[in-house]
C-alpha cells in the first residue's frame, strides 16, 4: 500500500482545481476573491489574457512594466484560498500578493482606505492542518516593507489613507457577535478579512513570498457598513491596491536586479 502524496502528485503537472500549467501565469499572481476581480486587475495588465475560469478561480496573466503577472480569484475563505496557493506554486507561483475587501476594527479607518496586514490572528480552521495553533501566521517581510514604502508614496496626495497593522483572519462572516468583535478591538486588531492567515502560513512551508493589502469595505467599531447598495469607495479602493500593488512589483524586480 503506497499512501498518496497530494503535493509530490501535483507538482508541476496541470492544476485540478485552478485549471492551470506551468508556464501560463508569471511568478508574480494577485490573488483577489471575486473572480470579478480578475477581470478589474486585467485591465491593468498589457496584453492581458484569460488562462482559466474554473469553479471561483479565474486567471489572466499579462505584463507590467515587461514583468510577466498573473491574477487568480480565490473564492471566499481560507479552504478554497490555500488550493489556489498550493496549485499557483506548484506550477512557479513566486509571489502571491492577496488584495481584497476587509473590515476595519480600528475607528480611524475610512471606507476607502487601504489597510497592509504586518501578521494575522488565525481565527480559521485551515492553517491548523499545516502548523501547530500557536505558530505565527506573518507574510514576508521585504516585499511587504517595499509594498508599504510604495502605498505609502503613492497615496500621499490622496483622500484615502494607509494603514498598517495585525490583521485577524475568520472562518464565519456571521458568526462573528458584538463581544467577538470588541475582544478583537482590545487586542487593537487593525481589521478582519477571510484569507490571509493560511497564505501566510502556506507562503512560510513552500518558501514564497506572501504579502496582503485590502481595502476597507466598513468599519465594525463604527457600524459604518454597507450592505445593500454598491459600495463606490471599496470600488475605488480595489482600483488604488492593484496599482499599488503592480509599482510594488516593478520596483521589488528593480531592487533585486540592482543587488545582482
Amino acid at each position: 500500500m503506497s499512501i498518496l502524496n497530494k503535493h509530490e502528485t501535483t507538482l508541476g503537472q496541470k492544476q485540478y482545481h485552478i485549471a492551470l500549467a506551468p508556464g501560463d501565469i508569471g511568478e508574480y499572481v494577485l490573488l483577489p476573491g471575486d473572480p470579478a476581480r480578475s477581470d478589474r486587475v486585467a485591465k491593468y495588465l498589457d496584453n492581458g489574457v484569460l488562462m482559466a475560469n474554473n469553479r471561483e478561480h479565474r486567471t489572466f496573466t499579462g505584463t507590467y512594466k515587461g514583468i510577466k503577472i498573473s491574477v487568480t480569484s480565490t473564492g471566499m475563505g481560507c479552504p478554497s484560498a490555500a488550493i489556489a496557493a498550493e496549485e499557483l506554486i506548484n506550477i512557479g507561483a513566486k509571489t502571491l500578493i492577496r488584495i481584497g475587501s476587509s473590515a476595519a476594527l480600528d475607528p480611524r479607518i475610512n471606507i476607502g482606505d487601504l489597510m497592509i496586514s504586518t501578521s494575522s490572528m488565525k481565527n480559521e480552521g485551515t492553517s491548523k492542518f499545516y502548523v501547530p495553533d500557536c505558530f505565527p501566521a506573518a507574510p514576508d517581510f521585504e516585499f511587504t516593507h517595499e509594498l508599504i514604502m510604495t502605498a505609502k508614496e503613492m497615496m500621499d496626495e490622496s483622500e484615502q489613507k494607509v494603514y498598517i497593522g495585525v490583521s485577524a483572519t475568520d472562518d464565519a462572516f456571521y458568526g462573528e457577535t458584538p463581544e467577538f468583535l470588541e475582544s478583537l478591538r482590545k487586542l487593537k486588531v487593525m481589521n478582519i478579512e477571510m484569507e490571509a492567515s493560511a497564505l501566510y502560513t502556506i507562503g512560510h512551508l513552500r518558501d514564497v513570498r506572501v504579502a496582503c493589502i485590502c481595502g476597507c469595505s466598513g468599519n465594525l467599531t463604527n457600524s459604518e457598513v454597507i450592505y445593500t447598495k454598491k459600495n463606490e469607495r471599496l470600488a475605488e479602493a480595489w482600483d488604488k491596491e492593484i496599482q499599488v500593488v503592480l509599482e510594488t512589483i516593478a520596483r521589488f524586480e528593480e531592487a533585486k536586479k540592482a543587488k545582482k
